[in-house]
């Protein structure tokens, strides 16, 4: 067994998996060690700080292991770094018609993969369905105002995003084409380009009651330090799910203006768990750099359990939607899509291979489908409340006629 010195980020991989070797080998950074058999494949170990004076053995009993890809020798690091799948849809062919001078600036804000938008989206169309009056469908202009919104926001929490990671983001294999990195946009052109994206969200929010502007104003803080995160705690994705899923009380107050805590805060609460198992499982598929980088995730916190804690997320968004619909007095058919939603996350988490990005990245876009199964049962529940309600107004009115008339009939006339 060797034990490799100190390495570098990437040149630990180069060491160890350009080695002839028949062995493991170590390569140690901070708490990281890397080993490999030949013909075999490549593992990262995360060490506790004890592991670091204990034998090489004994190192690897302490450390938790992240399998890597199957691997030859002398194969190219490259050929091992986890990259995310491309999807060539028709956002990203839009962007590659567009002028060459727009196409960064539309990359930064992530026009060409619209699933983040939608992701944020639908937390409001969510709450603005279910503030809709019983028997209504929502609102379509505020529904066109927020569906607005999300793509602002979205754009410009991707644009502060990539100003802070623009130093991770070259080493990583999936981020090293973002226009920050690459130089097709400086610093000052994103802080500009912010300012703008920044004052069209404002121009949104200003459309909706005052309530609403000082609640959406307050998320502002969330989006701004949610890409620092990751520095310095396991669970970015916890504040992701909060700013993410501001809109569940946002939508509410635009509606009726005012948040109805009752049916908001477990709204808000399924939103949160829900952002928590989608952007895990997103975060799978750069565990590698950022073990190497000492980026920080809930992927890695998680690790090899991943799937026996997003189950228990999985299982607290049920049941905080339950909890908002039995509060907002939703129908049947609102349980019945929470229902479909459940066995969508379930199936989710049983086929989730979290050691291949493909599978991870398939998994995580599916999510678009629970946002949007979610928002056609509260709709259907909204109009099946008004058929309810309107068959109890009937009860009501026949109990009374039928009262009337047994009066009239014992009633003795003077």
């Amino acid at each position: 067994m060797i034990v490799a010195g100190s390495c570098q980020r990437l040149a630990c991989f180069t060491k160890v998996l350009n080695s002839l070797n028949n062995g493991l080998q170590f390569c140690q950074r901070g708490d990281i060690y890397v080993y490999r058999k030949i013909y075999s494949s490549a593992v990262v170990y995360i060490c506790p700080s004890s592991a670091n004076k204990s034998s090489n053995i004994k190192k690897k009993q302490l450390c938790t292991n992240y399998p890597l890809t199957n691997v030859q020798k002398h194969s190219k690091v490259s050929h091992i770094l986890l990259k995310n799948v491309k999807h060539y849809s028709i956002a990203a062919k839009i962007v590659e018609k567009s002028p060459a001078k727009v196409q960064p600036y539309m990359k930064l804000m992530r026009i060409d993969k619209p699933i983040g938008s939608w992701l944020l989206f639908w937390p409001c169309g969510w709450s603005i369905a279910m503030a809709a009056p019983a028997g209504a469908f929502p609102d379509p202009g505020m529904l066109a105002l927020f569906g607005v919104g999300a793509f602002i926001m979205r754009g410009a929490g991707c644009t502060i995003n990539d100003m802070w990671d623009k130093d991770i983001d070259k080493k990583v294999a999936r981020t090293k084409d973002r226009p920050l990195v690459t130089g097709e946009v400086s610093q000052m052109q994103a802080l500009t380009f912010l300012a703008g994206q920044l004052s069209m969200g404002l121009l949104v929010l200003t459309q909706l009651n005052w309530y609403s502007i000082v609640l959406g104003a307050s998320s502002l803080g969330l989006v701004v330090i949610y890409p620092l995160m990751k520095r310095v705690t396991y669970w970015p994705q916890l504040i992701l799910g909060m700013t993410f899923n501001w809109g569940a009380l946002l939508g509410w107050s635009a509606i009726q203006g005012q948040c109805d805590w009752t049916v908001c805060l477990p709204l808000y609460a399924a939103g949160i768990c829900w952002t928590i198992l989608y952007d895990t499982i997103y975060a799978h598929q750069d565990k590698v750099d950022d073990i190497l980088l000492g980026i920080k995730s809930t992927a890695l916190k998680f690790g090899d359990k991943t799937k026996l804690y997003l189950s228990g997320f999985g299982v607290t968004m049920i049941a905080n939607l339950v909890a908002a619909g039995y509060f907002a007095e939703q129908a049947l058919p609102y349980y019945g899509a929470v229902s479909i939603v459940g066995g969508h996350l379930l199936y989710q988490l049983y086929t989730l291979d979290i050691n291949d990005p493909k599978n991870c990245a398939k998994k995580f876009i599916s999510n678009h489908r629970v946002g949007m199964i979610l928002f056609a049962g509260i709709i259907l529940g909204n109009l099946a409340k008004n058929t309810i309600n309107n068959k109890v107004t009937e009860v009501e009115n026949l109990n009374k006629l039928e009262q009337k008339n047994i009066l009239s009939k014992v009633a003795v006339p003077l």
